[in-house]
């Protein structure tokens, strides 16, 4: 993969992650999540993962967000109210941001094998998807129908809370 677009898509998904925390607005939040879930996806394709970077796309930007997307239309959130900001508080985060900042360089900067390029990975004898799969319909089975029917009923519980009675 090109250095270009590594830090391509690694600042893709630091602006639209931080756009997630900074946007007012439920619906522009979760639309900026799915563009930082697209630019993970692009990381993991990058790095010949293309299960996982499909999955990314399939599960969290798709399946995951249309859900949330639903629950906040449904909630009729509304906007959040503009506060005064307190500069204390601002100067504060932005202090330990930039001291964390400064640790990650320094620990990076020490560390050898942050400076080689990783070799390259074998070719797998078997594929990706018949591992996930084999796993998921023998081992875990039970977890993923249970997660299926909790992802239901929280579903159906919020339609319900968010029925408005006719008068």
């Amino acid at each position: 993969m090109s250095p270009i677009l590594f830090w391509l898509f690694a600042f893709v998904m630091l602006v639209f992650g931080a756009a997630v925390v900074i946007n007012r607005n439920p619906i522009a939040s979760a639309l900026s999540l799915v563009v930082c879930f697209m630019g993970l996806s692009a990381l993991f394709i990058s790095l010949d993962a293309f299960f996982i970077g499909i999955i990314q796309v399939l599960v969290y930007a798709g399946a995951v967000m249309v859900l949330f997307l639903f629950i906040i239309m449904l909630l009729d959130l509304r906007v959040e109210e503009r506060r005064k900001i307190n500069l204390v508080a601002f100067v504060g985060g932005l202090a330990v941001a930039f001291a964390l900042f400064v640790q990650i360089c320094f620990v990076v900067d020490q560390l050898g094998a942050a400076k080689q390029a990783f070799p390259s990975l074998r070719a797998a004898k078997m594929d990706d998807v018949h591992n996930v799969g084999l796993l998921l319909f023998t081992n875990y089975n039970l977890p993923f129908q249970i997660i299926g029917v909790l992802v239901l009923v929280a579903t159906i519980g919020v339609v319900v809370l968010s029925k408005r009675e006719l008068r």
